[in-house]
Formats: C-alpha cells, structure tokens, sequence
C-alpha cells in the first residue's frame, strides 16, 4: 500500500507540474491581456511536433532549444497580426477568433505531418531509473520534467515580482496609459507576454511528448483541463494556477492508483442492489474509472463555493 502512495505522488506530481507550466503561460496571457486563449493547448502540440522534426536530424537537446522559441515567434506573430486586430471588437470576437485558431492548427499539423502518432522519444542519456523504489524504477526522464517545471515555476515567480521587466508587466496590467506615458511600448510589452506564454506551451510540448505520446489530438486531451485549472486556481493568478495544477495532478493520480469504489462503500454502508437493477452499472463504478471527470466535479464544487478561485479576486 505504502508502495502505491509513493509512486502515486510522484507520478502526481509530474502530472500537475507539466500541467502548471501549460497553465502559467496561459495565466500569464490572461493577466496581461484579459485573453482566454482557446488555442493555447494547440501551441503545446505544436511545440512537440516541432521538436519531433527536429530531434530527427539534430538530436532531442536542440529541440528542446528551438522548438519554444519558434512556437514563440509565431505566438507573437498571431497577437500582432491578429489578435491585436480584433482585440477591438471585444472579448466574444477574441475567443471566437482563438478557437477557430485552434481549429485551423490541428488542421495544418495533420496536413504536414499526417495523421499518425509520431514515434518522439526521449533522449537516450536519461534512459534509466533514476531511482529504484519497492521494485519499481522512477525513470530519470520525468525526474527531469520535474526538475524542469520546478525551474519554470522559480523564474516565473521571481521575474513577475522581483524584476524591473517584471514591474513594468504588473503596472501594464492595471495602469497601461501610464505605463506608456513613462515611454514603454504597450503593444510591444503585450506581443512580449503573449510570445512567452506560448513558448511556455511549446516548451511543455517538447518535454511532454515523449511521455504522452504525439498525435493531432493531444492539444484536445489537455486543452480543457488547463482550463479548469486556471478557473479552479482563479483568474490570472499565478500561484493560484500552481496549486491548482498539483491539486488536480494528485487527484487524478490517487484515483487511478486506488482500487475503490462505489461496491466497496455500499458493502461499507451494509446496501445491496440486484444485478438487474437499472443504476446497476453506477453501483459498480470504481475511482480510476472516473478520474478523468474528477477535475470537472472539481472545478464545480469550487465554482459553487468560491467563485473566484483558490487564489483569484478577477471575474471578467
């Protein structure tokens, strides 16, 4: 039992780190912009297609450089010549506009690349155990991925608060008149943000395609979780987002690692039902068979009781 809880945790943990670091750049758009971007998770399949191309001549260390920073440059190319345009017709046209973008990326990546999942792999340097725990080996590879969201989510914190880029993204936030008055380039700052937040999402493409395999569908397996957690988190709150993600990670990894279930509380509470009951398929469900809806049962309860967020005081 003990063996279970820890590789649980840690396979928890890995989950709702590449979670926050999908999530923080899409916190950090919103903060900025006051954007939703539905299209956020195509960035993430877009970073790990990229570094699959690239791994394939180069090697899995230069895609892990250069595949955020193209995702990047065409983030910031769609928020100069696109989104920025149609920023003026309000937030309905914005989130119109970002699905349709979506759309039109998992289009194009199956153009290019076809339908078939890519066979990205690792690199060869972090294949083996990182550690050997009850007989079961924790591969070094997701030791990494953690290594790599911890450090994310240090820089993050410590340039948003503690830096003069940092101050200057704040004060744009909330004062971006001002902000330009003192002669910075709002726009500027905006198409900054919104590159950065994608190339977040790229980045996790890279690290996660390996593990989650990458395939056109892979930004609509993710893209409504990290929803939920920016909601659950609350709006445009980084730590929030954060919390969130290793909340919703943990959750989701102990369901499928437990063996309970709806037979083993009626057994508990002394109930039977026959086997041709009509709820008879409900009174059999176990905890992994509903993990997947646990974020969701998650994000209404939080909606119900505090709807702003763990961590949020923004409702737009």
């Amino acid at each position: 039992m003990l063996e279970v809880f820890i590789f649980a945790t840690l396979n928890g943990l890995v989950t709702g780190l590449l979670l926050f670091m999908l999530a923080s750049g899409l916190t950090l758009i919103f903060s900025m912009m006051g954007v939703l971007n539905f299209a956020h998770a195509s960035f993430y399949m877009l970073g790990a297609y990229f570094a699959y191309s690239i791994s394939l001549q180069f090697g899995f260390w230069l895609g892990l450089i250069f595949a955020p920073l193209i995702v990047g440059c065409l983030g910031a190319a769609v928020e100069r010549y696109g989104l920025r345009r149609v920023h003026e017709s309000g937030h309905v046209a914005e989130l119109v506009f970002t699905f349709g973008l979506a759309f039109l990326i998992e289009e194009a990546i199956q153009f290019f690349w076809g339908p078939d999942t890519k066979n990205y792999q690792s690199p060869d340097i972090l294949d083996f155990p990182l550690f050997t725990l009850f007989g079961q080996e924790f591969s070094a590879y997701r030791g990494f991925m953690i290594g790599v969201s911890v450090l994310i989510f240090i820089g993050l914190f410590r340039v948003l608060t503690r830096s003069r880029i940092g101050i200057i993204i704040q004060a744009a936030i909330t004062h971006p008149n001002t902000v330009a008055n003192l002669g910075h380039n709002v726009p500027l700052i905006f198409r900054g943000v919104f590159g950065v937040g994608t190339a977040l999402a790229g980045l996790v493409g890279v690290i996660a395609g390996p593990v989650l395999t990458t395939f056109p569908g892979m930004a609509i397996v993710l893209g409504s979780i990290v929803f939920v957690i920016v909601v659950i988190g609350g709006l445009g709150s980084l730590a929030g987002a954060f919390i969130a993600s290793l909340l919703i990670g943990l959750l989701q990894s102990y369901a499928i690692a437990s063996d309970v279930g709806m037979p083993d509380l009626l057994n508990f509470l002394g109930v039977s039902f026959e086997r041709d009951h009509p709820l008879n398929d409900l009174w059999t469900m176990t905890l992994p068979q509903i993990a997947p809806i646990l974020p969701f049962l998650l994000l209404v309860l939080v909606l119900i009781f505090r709807p702003t967020g763990l961590m949020g005081n923004r409702e737009e």
